[in-house]
């Protein structure tokens, strides 16, 4: 291998590593998944699904 590929290797595996470390960050902080920072807006479905089954 040379060392170009190493080089490669090693940014990938820590740019992957770096999105897994801040979705568990973002996940222990309370934040939601969907990336909006809202408050049950109607254009999440993640809070449209928590509306839906409150309403049920």
């Amino acid at each position: 291998m040379q060392p170009i590929e190493i080089i490669v290797i090693i940014a990938c595996v820590l740019i992957v590593g770096g999105v897994i470390a801040t979705s568990i960050i973002n996940k222990k902080k309370g934040k939601n998944s969907c990336g909006c920072d809202c408050a049950n807006c109607s254009s999440c479905s993640v809070c449209k699904n928590k509306k839906e089954n409150n309403e049920k």
